[in-house]
């Protein structure tokens, strides 16, 4: 991307899937951990952090027989327009950081990235095409 071409690439919306007592026992680190990856692989601003978690009971969460009960989706919502590079370094941050904070196996995670463009977004009052950041970002 030539240096001259300022893109702007705002608000990964995060969605945390997985088993409830799991969820509930290691929010914290989950969240914490999440959000250090997405920071550091996009280039994003640490305080703009937006997570939702999902705690399903056994019984609304079903999953193949081969993962345990630490198995989660990660499901990230952002404007479209980021590297390939950078999405595979969130995939890999992810990964590792997942498993050394909470010993996760790479098996139990599943990252899914949707991205779509920004005038799809509606965000304090506009399109997010209109929107004046305060920051830009190139990844």
């Amino acid at each position: 991307m030539p240096s001259y071409l300022i893109v702007l690439k705002v608000m990964p919306q995060t969605k945390i899937y997985g088993n409830a007592d799991f969820i509930q026992q290691n929010r914290r680190v989950l969240s914490s951990t999440i959000h250090s990856c997405v920071v550091d692989a996009l280039n994003y601003p640490p305080e703009k952090k937006f997570q939702r978690f999902f705690p399903l009971l056994s019984e609304d969460f079903e999953y193949p027989s081969d993962r345990s009960e630490q198995y989660i989706i990660i499901e990230i919502l952002m404007f479209a327009g980021r590297t390939i590079e950078a999405k595979k370094n969130l995939y890999r941050l992810l990964f590792e950081r997942l498993q050394d904070k909470l010993g996760i196996s790479s098996l139990d995670i599943e990252i899914i990235l949707i991205e779509t463009p920004n005038y799809n977004w509606g965000i304090r009052g506009v399109a997010g095409d209109e929107l004046n950041l305060s920051y830009k970002v190139n990844v």
